[in-house]
């Protein structure tokens, strides 16, 4: 298993420590040919525009929704959350619509309102520690999608087949269980 990790703007090599500390192998996804080595993909936090340009620069967008049909899980966190959603508002931007929820983009305000906060999880152990940095809001989870965190009515991080959104930065903090929920998506 070797999760790969879209490295062209974000905090991607945050995403490599946290597969790191869980011994788990990981690829920074530069070219279409990396996709060829790699049995998981995520998108990391950065600047959904820039990273939107550069994978439209490098003519990755066929590629990475080829590896979505393929069955291939991808998790998309912050602004990775942005460009695989159906939709995005705050401006409207293009984005690569692979699962069925509307973000809004910064939706919370700018880099100094950026908060951390508590969320209820299905996943095992409890609350979870939701660390929001500039971050979209999920305002419309389609038929089909699986509210996995939440807090009050704020949704923070959701699943449709393959695909897993999170709003908030996971690796950011020391609990991995997205991580390793992530990890269990992938086909052995």
């Amino acid at each position: 298993m070797l999760i790969g990790i879209l490295s062209l703007q974000g905090d991607f090599y945050l995403h490599e420590k946290a597969f790191d500390e869980l011994d788990v192998s990981s690829i920074e996804v530069k070219t279409i040919h990396d996709f060829d080595k790699i049995s998981a993909l995520v998108i990391p936090g950065g600047e959904s525009t820039v990273i939107l340009k550069y994978i439209i620069e490098e003519r990755l967008e066929g590629k990475v929704i080829d590896f979505y049909k393929k069955g291939n899980p991808i998790w998309g966190t912050c602004a990775g959350a942005i460009l695989i959603a159906k939709t995005v508002s705050n401006p409207i931007q293009h984005s690569l619509g692979l699962i069925d929820i509307t973000v809004e983009r910064n939706a919370y305000g700018r880099q100094v309102d950026s908060f951390i906060t508590e969320a209820v999880t299905v996943l095992p152990g409890g609350k979870m520690e939701i660390v929001c940095i500039r971050a979209p809001k999920i305002q419309r989870v389609g038929k089909g999608v699986t509210v996995l965190a939440k807090s009050g009515e704020e949704v923070f991080l959701v699943r449709q087949g393959t695909i897993l959104a999170s709003t908030f930065h996971p690796e950011l903090t020391d609990d991995r269980r997205v991580q390793r929920y992530f990890l269990s998506m992938i086909k052995k």
